[in-house]
């Protein structure tokens, strides 16, 4: 096994134990669980584990038990699945992995995708982006991908205009036209729907819109051009590089890409989460 230094440790927590995760920078040689073993599955806490736990329950049908673990910390699947915590997880968009493996050295790879996750911008206060008065404040999601793509959303209602060429990986450093003078602040994706009360307007994804009772259909501002944000909110499932060719991990994403899970995922959610197979 690979010799990492103590302070490449980090500690982890999943179904009530704390458990001891390997470094960022090198990968262990785990080896595939048992076959009688369950196929552990990482997800944040959120809908995306009701389409998993239906999948699951299919799967054990046909002779494969899956465990699906939530983690409350975006960070923590994908440190997770490094360490051998977990053998799969399906909560991050490409762009997010690309950014977790670029900036952790993570030795993960993007496997089939799974969600169509569009996101809006919401308000309590005003019923029309126009309406939010100079000197307000705005929230974004505090990690790098999800923080631009909320921007863009924030340039498409009008709001705000960006440096040509940042994209999805703008920051509020590429802001260049902000004529309302809105503040823009940053926060944890889980607590957006939160911020809802102290801000004048948020950007929600619908995963998050979805528990917290936010309609996309009122949004001030929508993703609605699917083929135009794919890239952005579609979900992917990941495997660390020395997994992605575990037989029971395709057997469980086919199973997971199926077409009762398909009707499942339309019925539950009706539109405000779409399949993306």
């Amino acid at each position: 096994m690979t010799v990492l230094s103590r302070s490449r440790f980090l500690a982890l927590a999943f179904s009530g134990l704390a458990l001891l995760s390997v470094g960022t920078g090198a990968q262990a040689q785990t080896p595939a669980p048992a076959a009688d073993k369950p196929l552990k599955v990482g997800v944040s806490a959120g809908p995306y584990g009701d389409v998993l736990r239906e999948a699951a329950r299919l799967s054990e049908k046909e002779g494969l038990k899956a465990e699906i673990i939530e983690f409350t910390d975006w960070n923590q699947p994908n440190a997770a699945l490094q360490a051998g915590d977990i053998d799969l997880n399906n909560f991050q968009n490409r762009p997010y992995l690309a950014n977790q493996i670029k900036t952790r050295n993570y030795q993960i790879a993007a496997l089939d995708e799974s969600l169509l996750v569009p996101a809006g911008i919401y308000s309590k206060t005003f019923t029309s982006a126009a309406d939010i008065p100079a000197g307000s404040k705005i929230a974004i999601p505090n990690d790098p991908t999800n923080g631009g793509r909320a921007l863009l959303l924030f340039q498409k209602a009008g709001l705000i205009k960006l440096k040509p060429g940042t994209g999805l990986y703008a920051s509020v450093l590429d802001v260049a036209e902000n004529p309302k003078k809105l503040q823009i602040v940053e926060i944890d994706a889980a607590q957006l729907p939160r911020s809802l009360d102290d801000v004048a307007a948020a950007f929600v994804s619908s995963n998050y819109a979805y528990l917290a009772g936010l309609d996309l259909n009122k949004a001030l501002v929508a993703e609605t051009s699917v083929e135009e944000a794919k890239p952005y909110f579609t979900l992917v499932f990941a495997a660390r590089e020395d997994r992605k060719d575990d037989p029971r991990i395709a057997k469980f994403i086919a199973i997971y890409r199926s077409q009762p899970v398909k009707d499942f995922t339309l019925a539950k959610f009706k539109g405000s989460i779409l399949p993306a197979w």
